[in-house]
C-alpha cells in the first residue's frame, strides 16, 4: 500500500482547521459564562440560546427570512427549470452567451449586485421593501437552480421524452410525467442550495432591507453593533444546526448519493 506524503497530510489537516476552527471558536463562545464573547470560554452557561428565543427582533426576522428564501427559491425554480431544460434541449440552436448571461448574478461582486438592485427596483420602481428583498433574493440564487437542474438534466436521456410524443403524448403532459420525475433529485438539490444561500445571504439584503423589514443576518449585524454579548455566537450555532439538520433530512430519505445519478 502506497504510504501517504507527510506533506500533504499536513497541507490536509490545514485545511481542515482553517474550514472548521472558525465555526469551532464561534461554537465554544457561544457557552461562556461572561457577558462578552470570550475565546476560550470562561465556564458554562446555555443561557445565551435562551436569550436568543428572548429577542423579538431575532424571531420575526427569521420569519422574514424564512419568507423570502422558501418564496425566492419557489421562484427561482420556477424560472430555472424551464431555462435550464431550453439550454439543455435546444442548447445547439441557442446563443453560447445566453448560458453565460444566467450567471453573471454570482459572477458581479454581491455588493455592487446589491446596489444595483436597489437603484433599479427600489428608485426607480419604487417598490416596497418585501417585493424588492424577494426579487432580489429569485435573481441571486437563479444561478444555483439553472446550473444544478441543468447539470441533472445533462444525463437525462431525452429520447425517452421524443419516444413519448411520438405515441401521442402532448409535449407537456410528457415534460411533467417523463422529464421532470427523472430529474427530481436535482430539483431538490437545486432547491436546498438556493434556500440556504437565500437564508445566509447578507450583501445584497444589506442594500435591499428597510424600515420594519429586515432579514436575520442583517438583524445578527445590527445586534452586534449594539451589544457584545455572545447571543450573536449561540444564534449562530442554531443557524449551522438548521443547516445540518437540513442535510441529515435529505441524506435519511434519499442518500447524498441520490444526486450524482
Amino acid at each position: 500500500m502506497q504510504r501517504s506524503s507527510p506533506l500533504l497530510v499536513i497541507t490536509a489537516i490545514a485545511v481542515f482547521i482553517f474550514l472548521l476552527g472558525p465555526l469551532v471558536i464561534v461554537a465554544a463562545a457561544s457557552i461562556s459564562n461572561t457577558e462578552f464573547l470570550a475565546f476560550p470560554p470562561q465556564g458554562f452557561s446555555l443561557r445565551w440560546f435562551v436569550n436568543v428565543f428572548e429577542v423579538s427582533a431575532f424571531r420575526d426576522t427569521f420569519l422574514i427570512s424564512l419568507q423570502i428564501a422558501l418564496l425566492g427559491t419557489f421562484l427561482s425554480l420556477l424560472i430555472g427549470i424551464p431555462a435550464a431544460y431550453a439550454l439543455s434541449r435546444f442548447g445547439f440552436a441557442l446563443p453560447k452567451a445566453l448560458s453565460n448571461f444566467f450567471v453573471l448574478p454570482i459572477l458581479v461582486p454581491q455588493i455592487v449586485f446589491g446596489f444595483s438592485l436597489l437603484s433599479a427596483i427600489s428608485v426607480d420602481f419604487d417598490l416596497p421593501v418585501f417585493p424588492t428583498l424577494l426579487i432580489g433574493h429569485t435573481i441571486i440564487v437563479l444561478p444555483y437552480s439553472i446550473r444544478v437542474v441543468g447539470a441533472s438534466l445533462a444525463t437525462f436521456d431525452f429520447s425517452a421524452e421524443e419516444a413519448a410524443i411520438s405515441l401521442g403524448c402532448p409535449p407537456m403532459k410528457t415534460f411533467y410525467t417523463i422529464v421532470l420525475p427523472n430529474i427530481r433529485g436535482g430539483i431538490l438539490a437545486a432547491f436546498i442550495l438556493a434556500f440556504i444561500t437565500s437564508l445566509n445571504n447578507v450583501p445584497v439584503s444589506l442594500f435591499l432591507t428597510g424600515p420594519g423589514i429586515s432579514t436575520l443576518p442583517i438583524q445578527m449585524l445590527t445586534y452586534v453593533e449594539n451589544f457584545f454579548d455572545p447571543t450573536v455566537a449561540a444564534l449562530s450555532v442554531l443557524l449551522m444546526a438548521l443547516t445540518v439538520l437540513v442535510m441529515a433530512v435529505v441524506e435519511k430519505t434519499l442518500g447524498l448519493g441520490y444526486f450524482v445519478r
